[in-house]
């Protein structure tokens, strides 16, 4: 697979012109910016900051974090999360720090921990977790992981997922899940969340997810594990969280 090339441009689109624009690297170090890539994954601080990290180049997977200053416009490559190098692996800031997990190293997919990167101190921590489906969420790549806020403290929600790998790689819908889990940041406990309504979605992986204010998700597509293409679009409300009780 050959990744589009862009010498690290960012796209920005303005909703009240309903415009693009492009965001070129410049300044002294214009022609610092990450390789080309596919199944990465990306986050913002909130504030000036966009992050990516790992994903798939022409060839192999990574295992890299680059961050891009929108003042700047400038990208600086930060310090490499923890190996195997992966794609379809997801991170989100929150509480300061910028969380990764989950991935598929080319063999395997990723679980059993919530890796944690300080910009402070441009460096990695790791908390380790039985991913049994029972205490906390089984391995799994392309899902997604959103911070939300509840009584103002700070959880990780990881939902969905491909939990194994389809014969056709790239080209073919692998065992998908349907599970919704949330991490409380503070006291680094899993917990189920119970989903409920009426109608509930499909699982899927290869979807794409955001936060609405502080406590909601909405998700929309993806892909089906007949290996259909998704239109829908879900929305997720979160009234409560019991992890770390």
């Amino acid at each position: 697979m050959a990744p589009i090339e862009e010498q690290g441009a960012v796209w920005e689109f303005d909703p009240s012109a309903a415009s693009w624009s492009l965001i070129m690297p410049s300044g002294s170090n214009s022609g610092v910016f990450p390789v080309a890539r596919s199944y990465h994954c990306m986050a913002s601080d909130g504030k000036d900051t966009l992050y990516v990290h790992a994903g798939c180049p022409e060839k192999g997977r990574l295992s890299d974090l680059w961050a891009f200053c929108l003042s700047r416009k400038e990208w600086v490559e930060l310090a490499p999360a923890f190996d195997p190098p992966r794609g379809g692996t997801s991170i989100a800031f929150a509480a300061g720090k910028l969380y990764r997990m989950n991935g598929f190293d080319g063999n395997t997919e990723q679980g059993g921990s919530v890796d944690s990167y300080s910009p402070e101190t441009n460096s990695w921590a790791s908390h380790l977790y039985l991913p049994d489906g029972k205490a906390a969420p089984i391995p799994r790549s392309v899902g997604s992981l959103l911070p939300i806020y509840l009584r103002n403290r700070p959880y990780l929600i990881t939902l969905f997922g491909e939990r194994d790998p389809s014969s056709l790689g790239h080209q073919g819908a692998g065992k998908m899940l349907s599970d919704v889990w949330a991490f409380d940041v503070e006291r680094k406990k899993w917990e189920e969340v119970v989903v409920q309504g009426e109608e509930l979605p499909l699982a899927r992986g290869w979807f794409d997810a955001d936060v609405v204010g502080t406590s909601t998700i909405l998700v929309h597509g993806g892909l089906g594990e007949s290996n259909d293409r998704l239109g829908d679009v879900w929305n997720f409300e979160f009234l409560q969280v019991q992890a770390g009780r």
